[in-house]
């Protein structure tokens, strides 16, 4: 079998399944259909005035307005940056496992997570 043909076989397979997962990936997240709705279900419990999760953190995820304010440790979302948005951090586990959110709780299912990432991403957007 010729090598050439083979790492072009390859290369296209790839393409193809990095392309398939793009498509499955959400598109569109609405703020108030799709976001807060898992911070209402998971989040706004502690992080409401008043609430053990509050009084430590200073965040309020109760509406578009006080999610995007942050805290008393700065911004929780960075539009546009999932990466470096603390919201998708501390959700995905990738900050210090003291602090993961939901503190205490399941991790958030995957299509959640997936849900918050792609909203960042697309500017945090209030819609």
């Amino acid at each position: 079998m010729n090598s050439g043909y083979t790492a072009v076989s390859r290369c296209t397979f790839a393409a193809v399944a990095v392309l398939a997962l793009a498509a499955c990936a959400p598109s569109g997240v609405s703020y108030s259909k799709d976001v807060q709705p898992i911070l209402t279900k998971n989040c706004s419990e502690c992080h409401a005035p008043g609430k053990e999760g509050y009084v430590a953190s200073g965040l309020d995820t109760t509406s578009y307005a006080s999610l995007m304010k942050g805290g008393k440790f700065g911004p929780l979302v960075k539009p546009g940056d999932a990466l470096s948005s603390s919201l998708n951090m501390l959700v995905e586990g990738r900050a210090h496992a003291s602090i993961r959110m939901p503190h205490g709780r399941e991790k958030l299912p995957d299509a959640d997570i997936e849900t918050l990432k792609v909203w960042v991403n697309e500017g945090a957007k209030n819609n």
